[in-house]
């Protein structure tokens, strides 16, 4: 039997996601915060006309601490 049977059921990206929650899960408090916040994206677009960029318009922005 191979050791791959998550290849069955998800794809590479979700097995690291799983696996990488699982990590951070695994970590002391501080650690785990210190973690999550570098798990966050964020994401910007840009639209393009006539050769021309527009301006870059975020798309779910990390969440910033007060």
């Amino acid at each position: 039997m191979s050791g791959a049977i998550w290849r069955q059921h998800f794809t590479f990206n979700k097995y690291s996601q799983i696996a990488a929650r699982a990590v951070r899960q695994s970590l002391v408090e501080a650690e785990r915060l210190k973690a999550e916040k570098r798990g966050d994206t964020g994401l910007k677009y840009q639209k393009w006309e006539n050769g021309q960029g527009g301006n870059h318009i975020p798309f779910n922005q990390p969440k910033e601490d007060a």
